[in-house]
C-alpha cells in the first residue's frame, strides 16, 4: 500500500516548489484573458471562432511552451517546439477559411489570422513575456475592432456580411 501511495504522490509532483505552480497559474490565466479579449471581438462580430476557441488556442500555445520550459530544454529545442506550435495552429487556421464554389471570394481569413496571432500571444505568455503579449493583444484588438470603424467611415460602406449558405445559415 505504501508503494502505491508513494507512486501516486511522485506522479503528481511535477512542480519543484510553490513558485513554479504560481507561475503556471498566472501565465495560463493571462493567456486565457488575452485570448478571450480577442475572441470576444470575433464572437460579437458573429464569427464561429469566438471566445472559447481563442482562449483555448492561447492557453494551449502557452502550455506547449511552459511544459518544455519546466523540463529545462535548450533554446534550440525550444525553437523546434515553437515551430511545431506554429505549424499546428496553421492547420486550425486553414480549417477556418472557407472558399465557396459559386463565389469568387474566401471567408474566414481575418478569423484565421486572429487565431494565428492569438497563438503567438500564447507563445509570448508561455515564455514569460507577459508585457509583450499584452501590448500585442491590445494592438490586435485595435485592428479587429477599431480599424473597421475607421475604414467604414472612410469608404462609406456598411460592414459586409457573407451571403447565407444553401441551408440558410450564415458563416
Amino acid at each position: 500500500m505504501e508503494l502505491i501511495r508513494t507512486t501516486i504522490i511522485s506522479e503528481f509532483s511535477d512542480f519543484n516548489d510553490v513558485s513554479e505552480f504560481i507561475i503556471l497559474i498566472i501565465r495560463l490565466l493571462m493567456a486565457a484573458f488575452l485570448g478571450g479579449l480577442l475572441g470576444l471581438e470575433r464572437e460579437l462580430s458573429g464569427k464561429p471562432a469566438g471566445i472559447r476557441t481563442h482562449m483555448l488556442v492561447c492557453m494551449g500555445a502557452a502550455l506547449f511552451i511552459l511544459i518544455p520550459e519546466q523540463t529545462g530544454i535548450t533554446d534550440a529545442e525550444m525553437s523546434r517546439v515553437i515551430q511545431g506550435v506554429i505549424s499546428g495552429i496553421g492547420f486550425l487556421c486553414a480549417g477556418s477559411i472557407i472558399t465557396r464554389k459559386n463565389d469568387l471570394f474566401a471567408t474566414g481569413l481575418t478569423t484565421a489570422a486572429g487565431i494565428w496571432f492569438t497563438a503567438a500571444i500564447g507563445v509570448a505568455v508561455g515564455l514569460g513575456r507577459e508585457q509583450t503579449a499584452f501590448v500585442c493583444a491590445v494592438l490586435a484588438w485595435t485592428v479587429l475592432y477599431v480599424v473597421p470603424l475607421f475604414s467604414r467611415s472612410i469608404t462609406g460602406q456598411k460592414p459586409r456580411r457573407p451571403a447565407p449558405d444553401e441551408d440558410g445559415t450564415d458563416n
